[in-house]
């Protein structure tokens, strides 16, 4: 492929706007602490629907390099992360999947963990907005062909799960009350895009 083909894929509104809303989600993630398990649990509710959408309207395309990607999200990054949301949902981690791939003619029924799928997710998206923000497009084109391919794969009908999930805690009687963890004033939507900080309601000019 041309440069001037990677460039135009990699540049283009509709990656720019999948990597925003990729960035918004892996920071939610990490900055669990900050926030409630509502406040949390409701950013997700409005961010996962957007996620599954902006990389959906994407095109799929070849790797143009043969080596391997670089991965950035260690084994104790994940393991740190999760236990942080597992401290925060406790006995709401947990919840009946309906889909899964080897058991769905069956009657089995499986448990799985919002914080698991969740994590498992944010460490798709982390190595890839990593990898694109360094800057090279040939790294920048290959890590989003494998990110739509891992979504199609895997990850998307994870996405799909918890988001069942988190919509059942959110307007069920499920406690989560749960106190916040810092003090720190984080303000919601603060410093994005202005497309998107309409989405959130946050728009700095009307704050």
């Amino acid at each position: 492929m041309s440069d001037s083909g990677t460039n135009q894929i990699v540049y283009s509104k509709n990656v720019v706007e999948f990597v925003t809303v990729a960035n918004e989600f892996c920071s939610t993630m990490e900055n669990v602490a900050h926030f409630s398990a509502e406040d949390n649990l409701k950013r997700l509710q409005k961010l996962m629907p957007l996620l599954y959408l902006k990389i959906a309207v994407l095109p799929k395309f070849d790797r143009i390099m043969d080596d391997e990607l670089e991965k950035f999200v260690s084994e104790l990054d994940y393991n740190m992360l999760h236990q942080k949301w597992l401290q925060l949902l406790g006995e709401n981690d947990s919840f009946y999947e309906v889909f899964d791939p080897n058991i769905q003619f069956g009657e089995e029924t499986v448990r799985a963990s919002i914080s698991e799928n969740l994590l498992d997710v944010y460490q798709d998206l982390k190595d890839f907005i990593t990898a694109y923000s360094i800057g090279n497009e040939d790294v920048m084109h290959d890590s989003l062909s494998e990110c739509i391919f891992h979504f199609e794969e895997f990850w998307g009908q994870q996405l799909l799960n918890v988001l069942r999930a988190v919509h059942m805690l959110l307007f069920s009687n499920a406690d989560l009350s749960g106190e916040t963890s810092t003090d720190d004033d984080v303000v919601p939507g603060s410093g994005n895009p202005k497309w998107l900080d309409n989405f959130w309601g946050t728009n700095e000019e009307e704050m």
